[in-house]
């Protein structure tokens, strides 16, 4: 199995165990295996002349699934809760730099999606942020990729105690390992605890809101493969960051989702039973 592909652009093939069904919801096909499932993703380099490959979580059978490609990450998307099921991307160290910033507020909808879905209205007086899960700050490499990240596709109801600081720290924690390491992979989206009809949800759309948020992170750059993962309530209660990390293994037991499927068997067992901020230094 391969884990990570350096290619030129127009070399990727279509993955034959996938296919885009009703409004490009991915769908699985009978019979597939595990590695057969992943998928990966392209995505530019800050310069604009490769094109790097990265993980995606295997395909779900549990939960509605519309895969939705962005030019700075991958989106999940769940009709029902209008929120991504998850959301993914490859974290360079020339994707945490670059020109183009966010100079104003301009989340809009995604019509890539069908309606109803998630719109500004929606957050209007809710009382929840517009949380982004791919941060803005990850895209401003690119005007295209900074402006997607600011589709409702990538946005949940988060709690603003939480945004501003818990949330926000692990973000900047991700860069800070992307300049050290030179790249990793991240996965991210909401946790809802409850049945679907007894969810809070905000707005005419009824965007779901989550109970928590988790966060899984590879890096597999330097001697070692390594993961950690991380998930906060989604309250605007101080939760330590010591408190809030988990193994990938236990973000995989709760959201029903494989991560990161094409590693080799052997590393994933090994880096996803395992999580220590000491291994990031």
């Amino acid at each position: 199995m391969i884990a990570s592909v350096l290619f030129v652009l127009g070399a990727c093939k279509k993955n034959p165990s996938t296919t885009e069904g009703k409004q490009g919801e991915r769908v699985s096909l009978m019979g597939t295996t595990n590695q057969q499932k992943a998928s990966s993703n392209p995505v530019s380099n800050a310069d604009g002349r490769q094109i790097v490959q990265y993980e995606l979580p295997a395909l779900s059978l549990q939960k509605p699934e519309q895969l939705l490609r962005k030019k700075g990450f991958t989106v999940s998307y769940n009709r029902e809760t209008k929120c991504p099921n998850w959301v993914a991307w490859h974290l360079t160290k020339a994707h945490t730099y670059g020109n183009h910033q966010r100079s104003r507020e301009f989340f809009t909808e995604d019509e890539a999606v069908s309606r109803p879905r998630a719109t500004d209205n929606d957050y209007y007086n809710s009382h929840y942020d517009r949380g982004h899960m791919c941060p803005a700050a990850d895209n401003k490499w690119d005007d295209q990729a900074i402006r997607q990240s600011f589709l409702f596709t990538n946005i949940c109801p988060q709690n603003h105690g939480l945004n501003k600081y818990e949330w926000n720290d692990v973000e900047m924690l991700c860069r800070d390992w992307a300049r050290n390491f030179g790249a990793i992979d991240v996965v991210c989206g909401p946790v809802f605890d409850k049945a679907v009809g007894q969810r809070k949800t905000i707005g005419r759309n009824k965007v779901h809101v989550p109970d928590r948020f988790f966060k899984a992170v590879l890096c597999r750059q330097g001697k070692q493969t390594k993961a950690i993962g991380f998930l906060f309530n989604n309250e605007g209660k101080k939760q330590p960051l010591h408190e809030h990390i988990c193994t990938v293994d236990e973000l995989e037991r709760l959201t029903g989702f494989d991560f990161f499927p094409q590693l080799p068997d052997d590393i994933e067992k090994r880096v996803e039973a395992v999580a220590s901020l000491h291994d990031w230094k």
